[in-house]
């Protein structure tokens, strides 16, 4: 596979900066990958930044969805999610339906990183749920509920993510979209130093994947007209059940 991802690696284009424009789409790179087994390396990334769409669609933020493996019927929730994202036995409510669905989401993304024996995939998952469950317990405090109630898959977070002074930064930040950039700095900064660049594994295409959602998803949020970034990971959820 090694000199296929050369092939793959040395004509895609390269990305810049977080914050520039994208030179391609995450469909079009996985249109790249053919078959190759880095492809589903990326779709769970992309699948992840397609959940965000549709926590964002369904809360009446989102005005267009560009989805890379979900269809725009499923992000509005007019076709059912496929069966890998459907709420496992012990997630049931009082959980929040969402919260259910990205759990189920980061489990099977854990299990595509161990059966593709990729340590970025598996250190993305436990990052994020750790980011995630981080932002939700933070949100939590400040509405006086239960922090516990809003947590998902914590076997899966990284024990050694030390979070506190993201999440002082993030909490403290000025809007919602100040806040967004917060984060998708540090998760930029998190990817550079995991990019295995020039190894030429798989691990190196998934980083580059990792890289090229954020550079589209922030693309996406500079075109919207007038439009906020949508629900942070982990916070939808818990203005959600306050409301209830």
């Amino acid at each position: 596979m090694i000199a296929q991802n050369y092939y793959l690696l040395t004509t895609l284009p390269p990305l810049g900066d977080l914050g520039g424009s994208p030179p391609l789409r995450p469909e079009q790179l996985l249109e790249l990958l053919g078959d190759a087994p880095s492809r589903e390396l990326a779709e769970m990334i992309f699948l992840g930044d397609d959940l965000l769409q549709r926590d964002s669609l369904l809360a009446g933020r989102e005005r267009e969805v560009q989805p890379a493996v979900l269809s725009a019927e499923q992000l509005r929730d007019a076709q059912p999610l496929p069966d890998y994202l459907a709420a496992e036995a012990e997630e049931q409510p009082p959980r929040v339906v969402t919260d259910m669905t990205w759990a189920a989401y980061f489990r099977h993304a854990a299990n595509v990183a161990l059966r593709h024996k990729s340590g970025f995939l598996a250190a993305w998952v436990a990052f994020e749920v750790a980011l995630r469950n981080a932002l939700a317990a933070e949100r939590a405090k400040a509405l006086d509920l239960e922090p516990g109630d809003y947590l998902v898959a914590t076997d899966l977070a990284g024990p050694d993510e030390d979070l506190a002074g993201l999440v002082s930064e993030w909490s403290n930040a000025p809007d919602p979209l100040a806040a967004l950039q917060i984060l998708d700095r540090a998760r930029w900064l998190w990817m550079q130093e995991r990019d295995r660049w020039f190894s030429f594994a798989d691990d190196e295409l998934a980083a580059y994947a990792a890289k090229l959602m954020l550079l589209n998803r922030w693309d996406r949020l500079s075109d919207a007209d007038g439009g906020g970034p949508g629900p942070v990971l982990g916070a939808a959820s818990v203005d959600e059940r306050n409301t209830q």
